[in-house]
């Protein structure tokens, strides 16, 4: 097997994951390759976590700690492989309030809490929510995460607290990720230029921006933590709530995730167990002092699309390593330049974009309402700077596009026809009925000029929810009010049952 040669997935996604970490233990390149990925994403973590504290209220450590307990616990439980999980900005604006009004037993109880909600979540099968998040939104949310990621590197490139010699630091950190990758890929390029740059850094004495700066790193391991306080109905109303956006916010990130995973590599994974998964990984922090979080997507994209990373290895190594450079290393990684840091992160920034989606040909070829719903979504993330708020935004956004487009589908066509007793009012309903595409059918008919007998045909359409049958009724009231008998024919099965439940019931005119 090349140097380059990434071991296939398997077929399934339960199955997905040991022989490919098999044939990585076969494999001492591969096998390599998933290390170096791993001690990447590591370094790339530190000053990340040391910022989410920050945002949370906590102490650098806690969110270092977590970071580390994540991603080794998720390399056991977790549902896709290759995926990194740690402390996140997402869920550290959740959680922020509740370190700042309740302190940090509270805060650790709310970590713990939405933990076990996200396994009970997983359980009770969310997972399978992801099948409504259109394409349209995805991309969106690619988009929007690429923007964040790059914007999150503009305070290191602010030429009024940094020196000039950041920007052709960067400049040549860019242009290694770049370039060496011609030379080889057994050694992922960002590592190259991380450690390069930082060579060059203290061997010529150059006064740059450091990952010291950001923070103090810890010099002890972590220890187990049980919160203090009253296990009440009280307790539980202060951090319920709380917990269960934590919960909901960390599954959305992930599962996301896991779907762009996905679609990178090929591969399917198991989304139920992620769920859980992901749960485990929280209260694991918990009870070790850390802030919780779920996946990342920008240190997933180092592992999976710069640095080739297939398998568990490499998140599990992920986190070893982080814990090693942080407590035995601390020293040494705290001289890195955050020049170095940059130059990977804004080209994960790139290689995350989703260039294709604003191609010119691709716009002129998208429906316009496709392109709306990922313009919403990508406005919404990068106004609030929160993934879950914008996804939520342009699913919303993607079911009005879709009622809309759908809502012009529905026809009806009239016949007049000669019966037994006399001429037949023939109305022939097209088209799949719901609330938006139901809402004028009762102005398609014509009960004054009508004769006393109308059929309505429904062979062609189906009835999809109450307000369909509300609508139907009122149609029959109308009739009726004009000593006319109107018989609806043609039902489906699903459409007869639901019209036979709830007509009559509903209360309208209509």
């Amino acid at each position: 097997m090349s140097a380059d040669t990434v071991p296939p997935p398997a077929p399934s996604a339960r199955t997905s994951t040991n022989p490919t970490v098999l044939t990585a233990l076969r494999t001492p390149r591969v096998l390599l390759r998933e290390v170096l990925a791993g001690l990447v994403v590591a370094l790339a973590l530190i000053p990340e976590a040391i910022s989410f504290s920050i945002i949370a209220g906590v102490d650098p450590r806690v969110g270092l700690f977590s970071s580390f307990v994540m991603a080794v616990t998720i390399a056991f439980v977790g549902g896709r492989p290759a995926m990194i999980s740690a402390a996140t900005g997402a869920v550290a604006l959740v959680i922020a309030p509740m370190m700042r009004d309740h302190g940090f037993d509270y805060f650790i109880a709310t970590v713990l809490l939405a933990g076990v909600l996200q396994i009970v979540l997983g359980l009770l099968g969310v997972a399978r929510l992801m099948r409504f998040i259109p394409r349209s939104v995805m991309v969106g949310f690619v988009n929007a995460l690429a923007i964040l990621i790059f914007l999150a590197q503009l305070p290191h490139l602010d030429p009024r607290s940094v020196p000039w010699l950041v920007y052709p630091m960067v400049g040549v950190g860019i242009a290694i990720i770049v370039l060496f990758p011609r030379l080889t890929k057994v050694v992922p390029a960002p590592l190259v230029a991380i450690v390069l740059l930082t060579v060059v850094t203290l061997v010529a004495g150059l006064s740059l921006p450091d990952v010291g700066d950001q923070g103090a790193l810890p010099d002890s391991l972590p220890a187990f933590f049980l919160p203090q306080v009253p296990l009440t109905l009280d307790t539980l109303q202060i951090i319920g709530p709380t917990a269960l956006a934590m919960a909901m916010v960390g599954l959305l990130e992930s599962l996301m995730t896991a779907k762009l995973v996905d679609d990178i590599t090929d591969s399917g994974s198991d989304k139920t167990r992620e769920s859980w998964g992901q749960g485990v990984a929280n209260i694991a922090s918990g009870l070790l002092g850390g802030m919780g979080g779920c996946a990342m997507i920008g240190q997933t994209m180092i592992n999976v699309k710069v640095s080739g990373a297939r398998t568990r290895i490499s998140t599990f190594q992920a986190g070893a390593f982080l814990l090693v450079l942080v407590v035995v290393l601390g020293d040494v990684v705290a001289l890195m330049p955050m020049a170095a840091l940059v130059a990977v992160m804004v080209m994960v920034s790139v290689a995350t974009f989703d260039w294709h989606s604003v191609r010119p040909s691709t716009l002129r070829r998208m429906p316009l309402g496709e392109t709306a719903v990922m313009v919403v979504t990508v406005a919404v993330v990068v106004a609030t700077h929160n993934l879950a708020i914008g996804v939520g935004v342009g699913v919303l956004t993607a079911m009005v596009v879709f009622a809309r487009r759908v809502a012009h589908f529905a026809t009806v066509t009239r016949t007049l026809r000669e019966g037994e007793d006399g001429p037949v009012a023939h109305y022939h309903v097209d088209g799949e009925l719901f609330f938006a595409s139901s809402n004028d059918l009762t102005t398609q008919f014509d009960y004054v000029a009508d004769p006393a007998r109308v059929v309505v045909d429904m062979r062609d359409s189906h009835i999809w929810d109450a307000s369909t049958v509300a609508a139907l009724d009122a149609v029959v009231t109308k009739y009726e009010r004009h000593d006319k008998q109107v018989q609806i024919v043609g039902l489906n099965e699903a459409s007869a049952a639901r019209h036979g439940r709830l007509s009559g019931t509903l209360g309208g005119e209509g």
